[in-house]
């Protein structure tokens, strides 16, 4: 299984393969995305990465409020999305 984390303040030029690359020496990435505005198509400053369950709360602790780039990131499980 799986656990989809939050990460936010992300510098703009950070792609899917940089956030993937980076939280991977702290736990199994399964995939990354980072979130673009729709109508610029630059980033939003936040994205997700799915990793292993067990992985996790080790990640969050390893990384949350850590810099990357120049900027403290902020890591946290993701919240169900309201419809």
């Amino acid at each position: 299984m799986t656990k989809t984390l939050y990460v936010g303040n992300l510098p703009w030029a950070t792609t899917p393969e940089d956030l993937a690359e980076f939280f991977s020496s702290h736990g199994q990435v399964v995939s990354s995305r980072i979130i673009k505005d729709k109508g610029t198509n630059r980033s939003r400053g936040f994205g997700f990465i799915e990793v292993a369950d067990e992985d996790a709360e080790k990640i969050i602790t390893a990384v949350d409020g850590k810099e990357y780039n120049g900027r403290a990131l902020t890591v946290n499980e993701a919240k169900v999305r309201e419809q």
